[in-house]
């Protein structure tokens, strides 16, 4: 692997995440040193923050398309924006009833809170500088976000007729006074708090108008071609529509985002889904951790504003000197202009899927187990074909799946009440608490109840992260089971955008496991299950990569040098993180592929100096999970569903599957090599918990993600992709 590259000039402004017991980290770690020593690990949420730093690099990047850095923009305002709902909200929440134990960095939550907050404002500067300047050059190709004071008079007088037409019916102004208290603000929404007074009063009111975005009405309001005004500011200078005859002071802006973290205990499946509504109610009420406001706002109203709306002026209030709310550019980013995008991405239909009127159990059964890659192959060419040929084929008798999260357009759910209506027994496994969807996950499970499917919630205190399709169907032989195990959720939208990988095959002994598996997550019952090849959570597959890592310091040697590979979203396990430093100690070689979280410091003499991590953010969001180890010769891969998270591994019902086909093995080795020798995408992580990014040594040096659609396109000439994989063997790194 190439070494890390001299920091550029943006990465100088790494924040520091060393938790405040500090390490010198340039002195070898002490023989017998306690591994639970706080100062061996990095804050979760901190390490968090650095990789919503990386997507905003994405976004200052000029390499990159100019609307594909307004489009990393918007993915890091939505970030940060789940970030405080989810994250902050928790710690708050800890904090407010006294929760006071440290996280195995030595912080506690007031701590946690502290550093975050600081670490948001460092990095929100960054970014207000840099908007500014990416605006500038949107200009130079025709792309204007103008004031509404720019515009001519004539313009103002067509803005402000579409805007009396199309939006002043949709709102609703609310005055604060005597007799009106201060409105309720919902979650996410840009506000215009108004200062107005009478002709016969001297004391001014204040009034809070809601920008009615995300109602059919943009927030970039077109004024012709490319140039666009805000609505907020159409709605501020037009304030005489909605408060005739009086005088209008003032009118600043305002943001806020609310708490979600918030979950109720599960009495039992029968009132789960009651459960999740009155949590979901709860949640558009639950209390605000952030507002946000432009800079300069008069002080009065902004201590006024934050004592209405329960906040800390000093923490919880963030100030901005550019655009407000930036989740919407993704607006602008969505512009048809062909030149300023990335080139279109079209997936490839998998090699052995090329021919539509072959029978997709007759490929599997024939040619054997095959792996799919998302989104460099088509998932609607293959799971959506799956799942379609599954629910009317005349021989399939049974569908059983589990569904954490999908989509309209994939036809998911049209499918399996397809598959009902068509006289299969199908059955449904369905998380209702799927962050953020739980109200669609609520009305799929409705409408397929009426389908006459049977739909379950899964077992009680746990999730079900789990991503399992099984099919049984009646083949010459007998039962038969086809099964799709994959590390992404069954949705079109994110299949497109998501990397991700699925293994189908009709496999007996994986079969026989996911039967058990379901039979589980449709009862609760939890006898001992014998599962021959999959690793599912909570029960058995922490416990297995465990054993699986001591395995491998057991097995190095000169002459078989261990190996450990990884590839995750997040690496927040202390056992994990602990077993990974022994292996290290012992000399065993570690790589990481750690998109996000991670607490592991790599690279610290005498403690992880065999270790390196690695984070790759580019076009599409890296989401697969891949685990190798060398296993004395005897190469052994896994993909699946869970994080190295302790929710995934003790909380949630998660499936690991290994890979046996030597070809498929191949394949993983391919994507591994390529993705560790990124030299365009890829960040290598410091011991401090910052990142370097990586430089392209040529021009042609692609990214491993270019290279990985190219990879898939090539499998469409077999020859050459088999040229290819025989060249991509493991590579020596001891």
């Amino acid at each position: 692997m190439n070494e890390p590259q001299k920091k550029t000039e943006v990465e100088d402004n790494v924040v520091d995440l060393q938790p405040e017991k500090q390490i010198d980290l340039t002195a070898p770690v002490a023989v017998g040193q306690d591994l639970s020593d706080p100062s061996l690990y990095l804050n979760r949420e901190l390490t968090w923050l650095a990789f919503n730093r990386r997507v905003l690099h994405e976004a200052l990047d000029p390499r990159n398309p100019l609307l594909e850095r307004v489009k990393f923009f918007a993915i890091f305002a939505s970030n940060l924006d789940e970030f405080f709902m989810k994250r902050i909200g928790g710690l708050k929440l800890q904090e407010a009833t006294g929760f006071r134990k440290p996280t195995v960095d030595g912080r506690t939550p007031t701590e946690q809170l502290k550093a975050c907050w600081e670490t948001v404002r460092k990095i929100e500067a960054e970014r207000d500088a840099a908007l500014p300047k990416l605006l500038s050059e949107l200009e130079q190709h025709g792309i204007h976000i103008v004031s509404y004071n720019d515009l001519t008079p004539a313009e103002r007088e067509r803005i402000r007729g579409h805007y009396m037409e199309n939006v002043f019916p949709l709102i609703t102004p609310q005055v604060v006074d005597s007799a009106h208290p201060f409105p309720f603000i919902s979650n996410l929404s840009l506000n215009i708090l108004v200062s107005l007074q009478s002709h016969d009063s001297e004391e001014p009111n204040l009034a809070r108008i809601k920008v009615p975005v995300g109602v059919g009405v943009p927030r970039l309001m077109e004024v012709d071609g490319y140039r666009f005004v805000p609505l907020e500011e159409v709605i501020s200078n037009n304030l005489d529509l909605l408060f005739p005859e009086v005088i209008i002071n003032d009118s600043e802006l305002f943001f806020v985002a609310r708490n979600a973290s918030a979950e109720k205990e599960e009495s039992g499946a029968n009132d789960l889904m009651a459960m999740i509504e009155s949590e979901l109610r709860d949640r558009r009420i639950a209390p605000i951790v952030r507002m946000v406001i432009n800079q300069g706002m008069n002080e009065e109203r902004k201590g006024q504003l934050a004592a209405e709306l329960g906040l800390n002026i000093e923490t919880d209030v963030f100030e901005t000197t550019t655009l407000m709310a930036q989740r919407n550019l993704f607006e602008l980013a969505s512009l048809n202009i062909p030149e300023l995008h990335d080139t279109t991405h079209i997936p490839a239909t998998h090699h052995r899927l090329q021919d539509p009127q072959r029978s997709i159990f007759y490929t599997i059964r024939e040619t054997g187990s095959m792996l799919l890659q998302h989104p460099y192959e088509s998932f609607t060419k293959s799971m959506v074909r799956f799942l379609d040929e599954a629910a009317h084929d005349s021989k399939v008798r049974a569908i059983k799946m589990t569904l954490y999260r999908t989509d309209e357009e994939t036809r998911i759910i049209d499918l399996l009440i397809d598959a009902a209506r068509n006289g299969k027994q199908v059955a449904v496994v369905v998380e209702l608490k799927a962050k953020f969807d739980e109200a669609a996950n609520i009305r799929w499970s409705e409408r397929m109840e009426q389908a006459g499917i049977h739909v379950t919630y899964g077992v009680v205190g746990l999730k079900t992260h789990s991503k399992v399709l099984l099919v049984v169907r009646q083949d010459y032989s007998g039962l038969r089971r086809y099964v799709h195990i994959g590390t992404g959720n069954y949705h079109g939208g994110t299949a497109r955008i998501y990397t991700d990988l699925g293994l189908l095959t009709c496999d007996d002994e994986i079969g026989n496991d996911v039967s058990e598996l379901f039979n589980y997550l449709t009862t609760g019952y939890t006898p001992k299950r014998n599962y021959k090849q999959i690793l599912p959570a909570p029960k058995h597959l922490k416990r297995a990569l465990l054993a699986k890592i001591s395995r491998e310091i057991e097995n190095h040697s000169l002459e078989m040098p261990g190996l450990i590979q990884m590839k995750t979203n997040a690496l927040e396990d202390p056992d994990i993180v602990k077993a990974l430093y022994e292996a290290s100690i012992a000399g065993v070689k570690v790589e990481l592929i750690v998109r996000d979280t991670c607490r592991l410091r790599p690279g610290v003499p005498g403690l992880s100096e065999n270790i390196t991590v690695i984070s790759v953010v580019g076009r599409f969001l890296e989401h697969s999970r891949i685990f190798f180890f060398r296993n004395g010769g005897a190469d052994e891969y896994l993909i699946g569903s869970a994080d190295l998270m302790t929710r995934n591994l003790e909380s949630r019902v998660e499936v690991v599957t290994p890979i046996r086909k030597k070809a498929l093995k191949k394949e993983l080795r391919l994507i591994l090599d390529t993705l560790l020798e990124d030299n365009r995408n890829a960040w290598d992580m410091q011991p401090d918990g910052s990142y370097i990014q990586r430089q392209p040594e040529t021009e042609d040096d692609f990214s491993s993600q270019l290279k990985l659609a190219e990879y898939a396109a090539t499998r469409l000439k077999s020859k050459r992709h088999k040229k290819l994989l025989r060249g991509m063997g493991l590579r020596k790194r001891n």
